[in-house]
């Protein structure tokens, strides 16, 4: 078997066979391939695409070339959500400690932010102390402990995912589905989890810029999961906007605090998490009916259980626990800068993009892996669509360290906004959800 072969095969658009992908990851993974020669191939994958099986797999070829976490008779009733990237997406955050406070235990292995999108890992480093650099031993331990560990993918994790998405990465072939399907799924599964929750991304602020795509790839995933045995709900959202008004990595852990504390009732935060949280307990048998399930939630909120076990998580992991009570332990940014509204009118649209982009000037995104990144900037919304404006009223609030930067930033996020003269109707955030 040759990989000249396998890349001749799928540039002519026939279907590789399951040893031939296993042959062509293993070569990936011990070395032994050179990069041109994959590549080529993801180049081909690109425009000749994978069908379902061929998806199904790769996935576990990629799942093999490295270690597998196992939770023993734990992963029955092990959660793992993970969103595939958007704009102040700190449902994670929110989900995570409520989840585990209701019981249901929870092990999650997030990635940092690329591009414009956030990581949940680059939001919890933000939190002085906070280490997401666990061994699976490590993880295996706390989440038997306290219900609950986040941690960063290790190198002994799917490494071959780890080595295709540096290439996508640099040859233009990060939006294919198959290969989107694939590294997404071989890492949920790797992970040891046997309940898995996908939230797949659609529109400025997402790789899948159509609900039609996102709901395509999120059929693929939910379908390679029943053929690997794993149950897997995928939920496609909207990312036309960011989610919640913070975007930048400290802001979000504040809002998310402030949510795990009762005092964000409303809103897509609140909306989504406890969404995403009733599927949870209807997928793991705890709690089937939906409003019972959203009750019981609503509960751990108000009780202070929720918040509380944020604070265990952040102990357990070295992090100061002094943020809930007190902000000013996170990282702060030296300007603060109320932009106001030069429009009356309603808010029609924010676009998640531009908001992101402007955010990623002020230093809190990122290029390439390796950047750093300023865990104190971003931008706070504080109007949101739907809601009246009116001149001098605040529209958003920029945190930065750098004036020059400031500016580049307003640019974008006044680029942003959209308005109209009549309250607008509030997109649902929910498009489908596919089990």
């Amino acid at each position: 078997m040759r990989i000249v072969d396998i890349i001749d095969k799928k540039k002519q658009g026939k279907a590789l066979s399951k040893e031939e992908i296993n042959y062509f990851i293993s070569s990936l993974a011990n070395n032994v391939m050179p990069d041109y020669q994959a590549s080529a191939w993801l180049m081909a994958v690109w425009f000749r695409g994978m069908d379902e099986e061929e998806t199904a797999n790769l996935t576990e070829a990629i799942i093999n070339s490295g270690e597998i976490i196992h939770f023993g008779a734990l992963s029955k009733k092990l959660i793992d959500k993970h969103s595939t990237g958007g704009v102040g997406d700190k449902v994670t955050i929110t989900l995570i400690p409520l989840l585990a406070a209701a019981g249901i235990p929870v092990a999650k292995l997030s990635g940092k932010g690329l591009g414009h999108t956030g990581g949940t890992i680059d939001k919890l480093e933000s939190i002085p102390g906070f280490s997401t650099s666990l061994s699976i031993e490590d993880m295996h331990n706390q989440v038997e402990k306290i219900g609950v560990a986040i941690g960063q993918q290790t190198q002994n994790l799917t490494p071959a995912d780890g080595m295709l998405y540096a290439l996508r990465d640099v040859t233009a072939t990060i939006d294919s589905v198959p290969l989107i399907a694939s590294s997404v799924v071989s890492k949920k599964i790797a992970s040891g989890a046997d309940n898995i929750i996908l939230d797949v991304k659609y529109g400025s602020g997402a790789f899948m810029k159509t609900p039609q795509d996102a709901e395509k790839l999120a059929s693929l995933m939910v379908n390679i999961g029943k053929r690997l045995n794993k149950s897997i709900t995928a939920v496609v959202t909207s990312m036309e906007e960011p989610l919640g008004r913070a975007v930048g990595n400290a802001l979000e852990i504040i809002e998310s605090i402030e949510f795990l504390k009762g005092n964000i009732v409303t809103g897509d935060i609140a909306e989504l998490t406890y969404d995403f949280g009733v599927i949870a307990l209807a997928q793991t048998g705890k709690i089937i009916d939906e409003t019972t399930a959203r009750n019981y939630l609503q509960e751990i909120i108000h009780s202070g259980k929720a918040i509380e076990k944020f604070k265990e998580l952040i102990e357990a992991q070295g992090g100061n626990a002094e943020v809930i009570e007190d902000y000013s332990k996170l990282p702060e940014a030296k300007y603060k800068v109320e932009v106001k509204s030069e429009t009356e009118g309603y808010v029609k649209k924010i676009d998640a993009y531009k908001i992101a982009y402007g955010c990623k000037l002020l230093g809190a995104g990122r290029e390439k892996k390796t950047d750093s990144i300023d865990y104190s900037v971003g931008v706070y919304l504080n109007k949101k669509t739907g809601e009246k404006v009116n001149i001098g009223d605040t529209l958003y609030t920029i945190y930065s360290n750098d004036e020059m930067k400031t500016e580049d930033c307003k640019k974008y996020c006044n680029e942003a906004y959209e308005f109209v003269s009549e309250e607008p109707a509030v997109q649902k955030q929910i498009y489908t959800i596919i089990k």
